[in-house]
């Protein structure tokens, strides 16, 4: 989420006849697994995570040597596509990615779109703000785009200009919140986030509506409490542990 089309980028890529474009943005400590370009055999490559050994992972996590990631932001020529496609050539690398899904180790077989920039000709990548890159991966993610932090307008995500500071909120969502429906039945209405600089919620925990979270605040529910934040709270830098923190 967060693309708009730039007329600036397109006009580069029409001028200089770059088959293939991948935006790519600073990477931070939360996008360490991001994949990243190399320069490899005399052409431009995408590197992901899942390809590099073991013993190199951390030197690949660093964001002193690998400074970008990309944001799957991709422009891509139709016609170079129709020519690699009728010549055959587009050769995709299957990257296998160990995961557990359920407590079950699985070999998950996948293809990066972002890989096929290597069979183009003039393949460049563009370094753009941090403001064209907004994935949901998570539901903590979920949080940030469904918040008042952004608004939709004529189909694109737009920032909330209310928003001071440059940075989103860092947020943390414990297990119970890890499946989109139980996210979903644990909020009756998504708190106000537009001031709050990091949220901690762990255990059996609930969200009343109008709820609004400002500065640092940590929820953590004991074992067997059920904790409901009540409607139309104001938690700012707070602690919350039991009711009575409230």
């Amino acid at each position: 989420m967060g693309f708009l089309t730039i007329t600036e980028i397109l006009n580069h890529l029409i001028t200089n006849q770059n088959e293939y474009c991948m935006e790519v943005t600073p990477k931070t400590l939360a996008d360490v697994k991001g994949g990243t370009l190399i320069s490899y055999e005399g052409r431009v490559q995408l590197l992901e995570i899942a390809q590099v050994p073991d013993e190199h992972v951390n030197e690949f996590k660093s964001i002193e040597k690998f400074k970008i990631f990309n944001t799957n932001n991709l422009w891509v020529n139709l016609k170079a596509i129709k020519r690699l496609v009728d010549a055959e050539a587009l050769k995709m690398e299957i990257i296998p990615n160990p995961k557990e899904v359920d407590g079950v180790k699985v070999l998950q077989l996948e293809t990066a779109a972002g890989a096929a920039i290597r069979f183009f000709e003039k393949a460049i990548g563009i370094n753009v703000p941090r403001s064209r890159f907004l994935p949901v991966k998570a539901t903590s993610d979920l949080l940030l785009v469904q918040s008042d932090l952004y608004t939709l307008v004529d189909g694109y995500v737009i920032r909330n200009p209310a928003r001071v500071k440059p940075s989103n909120p860092s947020i943390e969502l414990g297990p119970e919140f890890k499946k989109v429906a139980n996210f979903l039945a644990r909020f009756k209405s998504i708190p106000s986030i537009v001031e709050l600089d990091s949220l901690k919620v762990s255990g059996d925990v609930s969200f009343g509506s109008g709820v609004v979270l400002k500065g640092n605040v940590t929820i953590a529910a004991k074992a067997g409490v059920k904790l409901e934040i009540p409607d139309g709270a104001v938690l700012e830098n707070k602690d919350i542990n039991g009711p009575e923190d409230l």
